[in-house]
């Protein structure tokens, strides 16, 4: 049986916002990890972000995998038709929306899901890898050929989300899984850690055992123009 995964995790309202709205789980007795960023400029991202967390910290422990797996999208589920319930009700309208990316591990697998543009990350044998691919309009514009990956890290509309807990009808998650090895050190952040640290950056605190602080402090080092949240996992 593989040793359980070490972990740390840490956020940060960074260097400009005047509040946090991203929330961190950090749940390594069950396996289970997750990032939410409350969607910006929509308003109460801080309190659809804590549903999630607090969804996901409900989750209670002796689940198998399979039963992890689908109490994740139940209670994710149940969060999104809660926000659309909310922001209906409210008078000024809006959305009350957040991204997520929720990590699961069991013995040498791990599975993860996702909704916006907070992601996943490997680094294995000294090269990162981005597990999660971004729902959001710049991945779009790159995916169409329209930009570059390097002009969308820093393109003016790179906010947009395609997908979130609490914005659209149905909620959509997308998933991955893949082995765990030796060594191995996985990350979740929200968008404020990738927009001010470049992945080689990223890459290099990882390879340097830098846990969650280290690297919400060197984005914060950065100017850490968003809320910034980081939760790191070595095998």
């Amino acid at each position: 049986m593989p040793e359980p995964l070490t972990s740390s995790a840490a956020t940060d309202k960074g260097r400009v916002r005047s509040r946090n709205e991203d929330q961190v789980v950090c749940r390594p007795e069950i396996g289970l990890w997750a990032v939410a960023d409350g969607a910006g400029g929509h308003g109460s991202g801080d309190v659809a972000s804590a549903a999630i967390a607090e969804a996901l910290n409900a989750i209670p422990p002796g689940l198998s995998a399979a039963e992890m797996l689908a109490q994740l999208r139940l209670r994710l589920a149940a969060v999104h038709a809660e926000l659309l319930e909310k922001a209906a009700a409210r008078e000024q309208g809006g959305t009350i929306a957040s991204t997520v990316v929720v990590m699961l591990v069991r013995s040498e697998h791990y599975a993860a899901l996702w909704a916006g543009d907070s992601r996943l990350y490997l680094l294995r044998g000294g090269t990162l890898l981005r597990v999660t691919r971004d729902h959001s309009l710049v991945q779009e514009m790159v995916d169409a050929g329209d930009l570059t990956p390097e002009e969308a890290e820093h393109h003016p509309r790179g906010n947009i989300i395609t997908r979130a807990v609490g914005a659209g009808e149905e909620l959509e998650l997308d998933k991955v899984v893949g082995r765990v090895e030796p060594g191995d050190r996985f990350l979740l952040c929200s968008d404020g850690l990738f927009k001010d640290l470049s992945e080689a950056e990223i890459a290099a605190l990882l390879a340097d055992g830098g846990d969650a602080a280290a690297l919400v402090e060197a984005a914060n080092a950065a100017g850490a123009r968003d809320n910034v949240s980081a939760v790191v996992m070595i095998a």
